[in-house]
């Protein structure tokens, strides 16, 4: 529409790991004379980064892979423009959205690991993919890296690897799939996600439980896995077990 101003995606997406393009997604938003804002907190600057791709903004949930370690909250936003770069500082002054010092500190030596956490993260991930890909009582496996996730090709292109999140459709229905949730050991139950420790979450009752009725109404048998940096075999034998 003419009067669009800004161009919002996150890239991939909270639950279901779809993929946006994100060079496209702004040559369209600039030719329209529009921003692109890219929330990239589930492939974090080290698997991704946007504005080499042509974002005007990129955001971040520090809470997640840049922290690392589930014991900070933040936010950051991120851009090369001076103009955005002044905007953003003179409102953050005057409003006081500011991080405070223990905060900042948790969240730089979180970063500071963050290329060998995402390494991790993703070499466990794909082998939990591979693991659940042929599991009779999975229905599909939500992951970028596969072959025939639809976003393959692009993520491909604009990644450095496919991250460490799962998703997975757990045959029969709602009961099942939170039963696998509640069944996990080496998992936590929990909401949160890019933390060093495995979580797991059922969007439908948890993060995603407002969008029931909308057009962005999760699955009922979906569950969303935070694979993280635990020895392999620990991670699959909690799987396992949890799916018997």
């Amino acid at each position: 529409r003419p009067e669009t101003k800004l161009v919002w995606t996150e890239t991939p997406t909270n639950p279901l790991l779809n993929v946006g393009d994100i060079e496209t997604l702004a040559a369209v938003a600039h030719e329209a004379g529009a921003k692109l804002v890219v929330d990239n907190t589930f492939a974090s600057p080290y698997l991704q980064q946007p504005l080499l791709l042509g974002a005007d903004v990129v955001l971040h949930s520090t809470t997640k892979y840049l922290g690392g370690h589930s014991d900070v909250v933040g936010g950051a936003l991120v851009t090369d423009s001076e103009e955005l770069d002044e905007a953003f500082a003179f409102l953050q002054n005057g409003a006081g959205a500011v991080p405070g010092p223990f905060d900042g500190f948790l969240t730089l030596r979180g970063i500071k690991t963050l290329g060998v956490r995402m390494d991790r993260h993703c070499d466990n991930a794909e082998k939990v993919v591979e693991f659940l890909s042929g599991h009779a009582k999975i229905d599909a496996v939500l992951y970028p890296g596969l072959a025939n996730h639809p976003g393959h090709e692009v993520a491909g292109k604009q990644m450095k690897r496919y991250g460490g999140m799962v998703s997975v459709l757990v045959k029969g229905g709602l009961d099942d799939a939170k039963d696998f949730c509640a069944r996990t050991e080496v998992f936590t139950l929990a909401e949160s996600l890019g933390g060093i420790e495995s979580l797991i979450e059922h969007p439908g009752a948890m993060t995603h439980a407002s969008t029931a009725g909308s057009l962005l109404e999760v699955p009922a048998n979906l569950v969303r896995l935070s694979v993280g940096i635990e020895d392999i075999d620990d991670i699959l034998g909690d799987l396992e077990n949890a799916l018997r």
